[in-house]
């Protein structure tokens, strides 16, 4: 009977523990910088095709941008949880600066339209001066249930205008393990 209770509890914590796991919906571990352009030849060989990086709907902005790291958790009740350092300008006459953006962050779960954005507030928050930045929020609308969010995006988007429909500055990494 002394030897049942140890093992019991020890059965009991990792249901336990197991169960905790389980309520994450997806995980970011690292960070992608946008680069708005790309370009190619098309039918024509003599001319240049110039391709936004638009991703799951979502415009990219005007200029480069880059980010030095991103860790992000989303629960299955929507809460959300982003930490963001140096996401900074890449290129043009403010490089090296945050622009004084203020961000959010939108979830889209689909690979083909039509797309869903469950969004942060789009009002956002601002980017310190060195591009750290921190979202502790609930997505809305909801997310789905997991079995319906197989290839999550997270996109780290402008809150200009907070209307919720602002450009992209940089992207999650899914944490896949």
């Amino acid at each position: 009977m002394k030897l049942i209770a140890p093992v019991l509890l020890s059965v009991l914590a990792l249901l336990a523990s197991s169960a905790k796991a389980d309520d994450t919906l997806a995980k970011f571990k690292g960070g992608i910088g946008v680069i708005p352009v790309s370009s190619g030849a098309g039918t024509d060989p003599t001319a240049t095709v110039v391709n936004r990086n638009i991703v799951r709907g979502v415009q990219p902005p005007g200029q480069i941008w880059t980010i030095a790291d991103l860790d992000a958790t989303v629960k299955t009740d929507g809460s959300i949880r982003v930490k963001g350092r140096g996401l900074l300008l890449a290129g043009g006459n403010n490089i090296g600066f945050t622009a004084n953006v203020r961000v959010f962050a939108t979830l889209i779960c689909e690979t083909a339209a039509p797309f869903t954005e469950h969004s942060t507030a789009p009002a956002g928050i601002p980017l310190a001066p060195d591009g750290d930045f921190e979202i502790h929020d609930i997505l809305s609308p909801a997310p789905p249930a997991p079995t319906e969010c197989a290839s999550p995006v997270l996109l780290i988007r402008s809150a200009a205008g907070a209307t919720g429909t602002g450009p992209w500055f940089a992207a999650g990494i899914p944490d896949l393990k």
